[in-house]
């Protein structure tokens, strides 16, 4: 671990990510950062009209009786990409969350540093964003929270082929990674109605916030901190919003 760490300190230039896979660029600082992706192209107008949008302060919360939700992640990951603004572990279909009575397909996770939604005004070093997708489009995001303690297995796993510079990516079909080995055991959770946290600001995500943290090294989440760079997108109004535990 202290040699993956050592080489991307010494490979990578740490700042703003650029994009590889968007015609409009954005980042997270400057003329092309949170504050202005609303101006830099029409189809990114949510970023600044939207009036449900992500991350938020998860705070002020309603009890509410949540029904659990019904996760059966049971195939494997394909591949992991550095896509000019995080890396993003992309997994074969088959792999579902049921909410709602309806089925999502999740498509990958992704990692922010630090955390994009805060808990009570508390940042994480880290979040990952597990994308689903129904056959409308419509989507569902189980974020979960990374804290500081032992070394996380799954993340060693990522990191042992972790894509270092945008453009990479990585075969992981022999690592047979499955999406669960980074979930908490208690899947208890937060919902709220927001938005995706990057252009263009989609509204009507189904956000469900893990409560429990999963643990990983602090070296683990030192490497992840200077491969990602400050990736994530500042706090948004929560406006009319409630958030539901």
């Amino acid at each position: 671990m202290k040699q993956i760490l050592s080489f991307a300190i010494a490979t990578l230039t740490i700042g703003t990510l650029y994009a590889v896979d968007h015609k409009t660029h954005w980042g997270y600082s400057g003329d092309t950062g949170p504050t202005h992706w609303g101006d830099l192209d029409v189809a990114y107008h949510m970023c600044k009209e939207g009036k449900n949008q992500s991350p938020i302060n998860l705070t002020g919360f309603i009890e509410a009786e949540l029904p659990p939700i019904t996760i059966h992640y049971k195939t494997n990951a394909i591949d992991d990409v550095n896509n000019g603004h995080t890396v993003q572990v992309n997994f074969e279909n088959g792999s579902t969350l049921s909410i709602d009575g309806k089925t999502f397909m999740l498509k990958q996770y992704h990692f922010h540093t630090p955390s994009e939604n805060t808990i009570n005004g508390k940042h994480f070093p880290m979040e990952a964003h597990f994308v689903h997708a129904d056959t409308n489009g419509n989507l569902a995001v189980i974020a979960v929270m990374f804290k500081e303690g032992k070394e996380n297995q799954t993340l060693h796993s990522i990191l042992d082929h972790m894509p270092l510079h945008p453009g990479d990516h990585h075969n992981l079909c022999s690592i047979k990674l499955n999406a669960a080995s980074l979930l908490p055991s208690n899947q208890n959770y937060y919902r709220f109605n927001g938005s995706l946290t990057t252009p263009p600001c989609s509204e009507g995500v189904r956000w469900i916030v893990m409560k429990t943290p999963v643990e990983a090294s602090k070296e683990q989440l030192e490497v992840f901190a200077h491969i990602l760079g400050k990736n994530n997108r500042p706090i948004q109004p929560l406006d009319a919003r409630t958030v539901l535990k």
